[in-house]
């Protein structure tokens, strides 16, 4: 099945690619849960979802679409080695939907889970939000199958803003008449320390400038530069504080002009919303002789930022062990798959009683 799966390509915004992974995982999960689910569309992405038969009481979330261009496969293939299997998207996240499907499967009682598969994730999920919004307001607990951190879950992840300047300014001849044009490059550079400044690395907030474009020629004068901005942080305070800073950011010439969009797109998941049910993994994991469970916090989110933001417990990492998340060395180890699924398993039963 994971093979299946990763010899698809679903790029994020690939609509053909991510309706035939979809299918595919209808297909896989149909028998476990009495129906074939719904495959729906939003502003033109297709997400699939099944909702919980009896009173809802867990969420199964995760996405089908990758970080991988198309073509990707061609010089990456799926493969399998010593233990491992490599592919683009086999450890983020299309291993972790094996497991899941592989856990329904073997879970006694499934009339209390929804599931839900999105594709837009890794584009920050602004077509799926609304939906995983809706079914997690109306479970007790939520399971994400993101990959695990070196084997351990997540408990907390940083919460994320992203940030788009754009810098307007006046093009002129850069050898003819300089004089007559306001440097948008000049005026971003400017902005690209302050950025930094706003960081605060005690309490683990970065704000990090990634991808400048300024200028059409050699010999003009920039009219337009533009910036984009990551944000990361623990709390929802420091988010804020660095938002309410962006706000106050202004250019330098008087002929030049600033306009800033984007904003907070994942609240932190914080270690309190997971308390209860990393708990509950750690007895089940032990009735079923599994190794013992560690936990992590990590720096990227998901879409159980979401969902813990609601104040929905919620417990993340629960996808395969493996490495090289977004890197052309991905990989997973194919045994923690059904380690995985076991423990899944054995959470659902649990959760459902």
């Amino acid at each position: 099945m994971l093979e299946r799966l990763v010899s698809i390509e679903t790029p994020s915004g690939h609509t053909p690619g991510i309706l035939e992974a979809l299918e595919l995982l209808r297909g896989e999960l149909a028998p476990a849960l009495g129906s074939d689910g719904v495959i729906m569309r939003r502003d033109g992405v297709p997400h699939l979802v099944w909702e919980a038969t009896a009173e809802p009481r867990t969420l199964m979330l995760g996405h089908v679409d990758t970080v991988w261009p198309l073509g990707t496969l061609a010089a990456r293939p799926f493969a399998f080695h010593n233990g491992r299997a490599t592919g683009p998207g086999v450890f983020d996240m299309k291993a972790g939907l094996v497991i899941a499907a592989e856990a329904l499967a073997l879970a006694g009682e499934v009339s209390h889970v929804s599931v839900l598969i999105t594709g837009d994730e890794e584009t920050g999920s602004l077509t799926s939000r609304e939906t995983i919004e809706r079914l997690a307001s109306r479970c007790r607990s939520v399971l994400v199958l993101e990959p695990s951190a070196d084997g351990a879950l997540k408990t907390a992840r940083k919460g994320a803003a992203m940030y788009r300047l754009c810098v307007r300014g006046r093009g002129a001849h850069a050898g003819l008449d300089p004089e007559r044009g306001v440097n948008a490059l000049t005026e971003l550079a400017h902005l690209i320390p302050h950025m930094e400044s706003l960081a605060c690395l005690p309490l683990g907030t970065t704000v990090t400038p990634t991808v400048a474009r300024a200028g059409d020629a050699i010999n003009m004068v920039p009219a337009l530069a533009e910036l984009a901005v990551d944000v990361r942080a623990w709390t929802a305070a420091e988010l804020e504080r660095v938002d309410a800073a962006l706000e106050r950011v202004g250019v330098h010439h008087r002929d030049a002009s600033l306009r800033i969009t984007g904003g907070i797109n994942r609240y932190p998941m914080e270690a309190d919303r997971s308390r209860e049910l990393i708990h509950t993994a750690r007895l089940v994991a032990a009735r079923l002789g599994l190794s013992p469970l560690t936990e992590a916090r990590v720096g990227g989110g998901s879409d159980g930022n979401f969902t813990a933001a609601l104040g929905v417990p919620t417990l993340d990492g629960l996808g395969a062990t493996g490495g090289g998340a977004h890197a052309e060395d991905e990989w997973v180890e194919i045994a923690s798959l059904a380690r995985r699924a076991r423990l899944v398993a054995g959470l659902l039963d649990e959760l459902s009683r």
